[in-house]
């Protein structure tokens, strides 16, 4: 969940998208308790978006829900984008051990910034955090809204879209909002897991440090829907691997010696996550840039750090969307594949 945005050394972001900061996403695909009931509405959805895209400027928004459980709910936050011109939904997972949804869209920015101000303004009316529990860290009910440029787009027009649509939560709403990533007002700010740092129940007292000031809104947290991150970013891979053990100890140990904040992979925030109703533990990242760490190297970093305490990788699982190139590449790693090129996979002509 994006897993977005997640984390760094405590609990994962949900996938990330989650480590550090499951943005963003990260989820469990044996543990999911929604996920895309409406299948049909991938393709169906708003598809004169599709025809729009020659002209138009193209972004992604891959918000992230701090609920997971409660399908009514989950449905309520996901119609906010359904049916409305210029934004398609493309994916939604949720995840009951999380309790967390993400939710992935893409669109025209003015529609996209009302789908998300109106998915924002579900989330404060039906989620309570002082009610709720989950592995993944959180602050907000809305935790974390990143903003990814797409087609005939920039980051600095993704970090302008992000800055309206925080000033319009905190206007809106009376929800703090802090920018981070690209967007980010300060470099102590950039990392969503130092944002979280403390989650909704420290939110109240790291409101009053000089150095924790909103960027938009007042310094205090909204009695229930805590505070949001908002801010723009490239694509990152919500991606998560299983071992075979219930250890919530070897899952946090590999989680450390994988994550780039202690001494790990450069662009991977990782968390332990207990995976409670299949029995496992997972190791649950955010990699941000998968065109530098890749995602086979991260494999085979865990399945050496697993080997040591006789454990072994028992799954693996992408949350959300994930960019080909990333996927075109590991294959091509793990068949031995020489001079390949991702050139030569035909979908990627036929989208040229």
């Amino acid at each position: 969940m994006d897993n977005t945005d997640l984390h760094s050394s405590g609990r994962p972001s949900l996938r990330p998208g989650t480590p550090g900061g499951s943005e963003e996403p990260h989820q469990q695909a044996g543990t999911r308790a929604y996920s895309e009931v409406r299948r049909g509405e991938r393709r169906s959805d708003n598809e004169g978006i599709y025809l729009k895209a020659n002209r138009s400027k193209i972004f992604e928004t891959v918000p992230n829900f701090s609920e997971g459980r409660d399908q009514s709910k989950i449905e309520e936050i996901l119609d906010a984008f359904r049916g409305r011109s210029g934004v398609k939904l493309i994916d939604h997972e949720a995840d009951a051990d999380h309790n967390r949804c993400v939710v992935t869209a893409i669109g025209e920015p003015g529609p996209l910034k009302e789908a998300v101000l109106a998915a924002a303004g579900v989330a404060v009316r039906v989620i309570d955090l002082r009610l709720h529990k989950g592995q993944h860290p959180r602050m907000g009910a809305v935790d974390v809204v990143p903003f990814i440029p797409i087609k005939k787009a920039t980051m600095e027009e993704a970090v302008a879209l992000s800055r309206e649509v925080a000033r319009a939560i905190a206007g809106t709403y009376q929800i703090p909002v802090f920018l981070y990533e690209e967007s980010a007002s300060d470099p102590a700010r950039r990392n969503l897991a130092d944002i979280r740092k403390g989650q909704f129940e420290g939110m109240a007292e790291k409101l009053k440090l000089p150095e924790w000031k909103p960027d938009f809104g007042n310094p205090a947290p909204h009695p229930s829907a805590g505070v949001v991150a908002v801010g723009a970013r490239m694509p990152l891979v919500a991606f998560n691997v299983n071992l075979g053990t219930d250890n919530m100890e070897i899952a946090n140990s590999i989680a450390r010696a994988v994550r780039h904040q202690s001494g790990g992979l450069r662009y991977c925030k990782a968390i332990g996550v207990d995976l409670k109703a299949r029995g496992i533990v997972q190791v649950s990242m955010n990699m941000t840039d998968f065109t530098r760490t890749p995602l086979y190297r991260v494999v085979e970093q865990i399945r050496a750090e697993a080997r040591r305490y006789g454990v072994s990788i028992v799954g693996s699982e992408i949350v959300g969307m994930v960019p080909m190139a990333a996927l075109v590449d590991t294959a091509a790693y793990y068949m031995g594949l020489e001079h390949f090129s991702i050139d030569q996979v035909l979908e990627q002509k036929l989208m040229e």
